[in-house]
């Protein structure tokens, strides 16, 4: 599993949002809803984010509008 920061993952009734990944700690946000971005922030080693995620699935990444050149 390759993680990056932005990832968005869905476990049981909460999505996960990577907001900060280090080599050895990830900070991620935690929230009941996507929609509203409000929920709790944590720091956690990585062996125990990995542990967390184990159970969840990623979600696509939202497709960017294409950029037109002037």
């Amino acid at each position: 599993m390759k993680l990056c920061q932005g990832q968005v993952w869905k476990k049981d009734k909460e999505y996960i949002r990577i907001v900060k990944l280090e080599r050895l700690a990830v900070a991620y946000k935690s929230m009941p809803n996507l929609g509203n971005k409000e929920g709790s922030l944590h720091q956690t080693s990585k062996k125990d984010f990995c542990r967390l995620l184990k159970q969840a699935r990623l979600l696509a990444p939202a497709k960017a509008a294409p950029v037109s050149a002037p």
